[in-house]
């Protein structure tokens, strides 16, 4: 996608990148693994405009193993992998100069750029001096870095891109996705072929901004995660839980943030496991006047009956959870290629929202034939492709949710401006605060009302300014020493 000229273009001058570990509170369960510990990656980016103008825009994201990367391997192996394709696209946006609005300049990096760094790391990693020689039928036992790591390693620069373009012209960032700013209409980035003209026709001159919720919510009903470690009542703890004055059982959590919406970790694997959990936590919720559920399979179930039994015996069984579940969350394999499965007769009985298939906008056209009717969007994809994510599916008639990745610190603005933006089934997920509240510190002194969840909320109120309303320089966080680039063996070229 060729790039045209504008006064309020910008290009990339500076990159900086900071690993932040993060160890939990309690153990977090994703699927089959649980989850102690985290790194998130934040960039610092400075722009420059084309008069010579520069400002700096901050982007951060988790790099969350078990979710992008499912394997029995090693969590250190794979987490180190993560780490170092993240320096290899610290090298790879030093290099990038080409000029134009965020939306552009991330959609030319992720359509051209991303994938052949990705091929090219995943056929012969990055330079160490000699190259490696690899022997006849050998291959990293680790296997290929997913394609959806490479997305979650890319988006910490994603996000600093965007808020630096609405900090050098001084305007909040979302009101930079309009015909002012942008050189090209949402028609240009989904590239239809000559025979697919008609398809995206109502794209032609609409802008991102024409399809966010107007105004944007300032306070979100936030989702309390439900992990399948978390302990639900008494009978749960095993006395070797944290005694640091934050929630441990449900009902507590409940009672002191006030919330009215659960979501439910599942195995996918354990159908009898999975449908006493949702018993279990239904009762608890409708004991305490929780108003809505959702249950998260998280990719591991292969047909889909085993929803639909789970479903129609939680009808029949217990009618009044069954209706407080508002939908259900990514039950199958995110591979839709691999396994297209017809999924109409799960989203017959309720909403289905695609989470880790949603890798982008062709994943759910693909989804939508397939029976998908909603779509969780998530920064962590970034903000480029969680934005076309959201025009394609708000266009098609498909519900939007925002669906967290335990974000902590920087990473959680943006995760909740997308919701306030994109006009959500209900609300936004939020669980940092469960799983490392302390992380946040500094970022709750100035920014309180999204580190803690009140009355069931989030309170959006204390951003402001432009870009994404940080508010860096008052945070102050102390930051670690700046990670080195990684060069690829050959260079990656589309």
């Amino acid at each position: 996608m060729g790039i045209m000229g504008n006064t309020k273009d910008v290009r990339i001058r500076e990159v900086s990148l900071y690993f932040l570990p993060i160890k939990t509170r309690v153990p977090l369960k994703f699927g089959p693994e649980t989850t102690y510990e985290v790194t998130c990656a934040r960039v610092r980016m400075v722009v420059e405009t084309r008069n010579g103008k520069t400002a700096e825009g901050w982007g951060e994201t988790p790099l969350s193993v078990a979710w992008v990367w499912p394997s029995e391997a090693p969590y250190q192996a794979r987490e180190a992998k993560l780490k170092e394709f993240t320096q290899i696209l610290l090298a790879a946006f030093r290099r990038f100069e080409q000029w134009g609005h965020p939306m552009e300049l991330g959609h030319v990096f992720l359509e051209e750029i991303l994938p052949a760094i990705h091929r090219v790391y995943n056929a012969e990693g990055p330079a160490r001096g000699e190259k490696p020689k690899k022997k006849s039928g050998t291959s990293d036992p680790l296997g290929p870095l997913p394609w959806l790591a490479a997305l979650v390693c890319s988006s910490p620069f994603d996000l600093a891109l965007h808020d630096a373009y609405g900090t050098v012209h001084q305007v909040p960032t979302y009101s930079t996705y309009t015909k002012e700013y942008m050189n090209q209409d949402l028609a240009s980035f989904y590239n239809p072929g000559e025979d697919a003209q008609n398809e995206f026709r109502h794209f032609r001159g609409k802008y991102p901004a024409d399809y966010f919720r107007t105004p944007p919510e300032r306070v979100l009903k936030a989702w309390h995660l439900v992990g399948g470690k978390d302990p639900l009542d008494e009978r749960d703890l095993t006395g070797s839980e944290p005694q640091d004055g934050y929630p441990l059982l449900l009902s507590d959590w409940i009672r002191t943030d006030g919330l009215t919406a659960l979501k439910i970790k599942l195995t996918g694997v354990d159908p009898q496991w999975d449908y006493r959990r949702i018993v279990t936590v239904g009762r608890i919720a409708l004991a305490q006047n929780v108003d809505w559920l959702t249950a998260d399979f998280n990719c591991t179930v292969q047909d889909p009956s085993y929803v639909t039994e789970i479903l129609d015996r939680l009808l029949y069984e217990y009618p009044r959870i069954y209706a407080s579940i508002l939908y259900i969350e990514q039950p199958f394999p995110y591979d839709l290629e691999a396994h297209p499965l017809d999924v109409h007769s799960v989203s017959a009985r309720k909403p289905l929202f695609m989470d880790e298939s949603a890798h982008d906008w062709r994943y759910l056209r693909m989804g939508r034939v397939l029976g998908w009717t909603g779509v969780a969007l998530k920064t962590c994809k970034t903000q480029t492709g969680a934005l076309l994510s959201l025009c394609w599916a708000k266009a098609h008639g498909m519900t939007l949710m925002v669906q967290d990745l335990t974000n902590p610190m920087l990473a959680q603005i943006p995760h909740v401006l997308l919701a306030s933006h994109a006009g959500t089934i209900l609300g936004v997920e939020s669980n940092s605060m469960q799983f490392y509240p302390d992380a946040s510190k500094f970022e709750a002194v100035v920014h309180p009302g999204l580190y803690r969840r009140t009355h069931g909320c989030l309170d959006l109120s204390t951003l402001g300014g432009s870009g994404f309303g940080y508010r860096v320089a008052e945070i102050g966080r102390p930051l670690p020493p700046e990670e080195r680039e990684i060069q690829l063996i050959q260079e990656a070229r589309p």
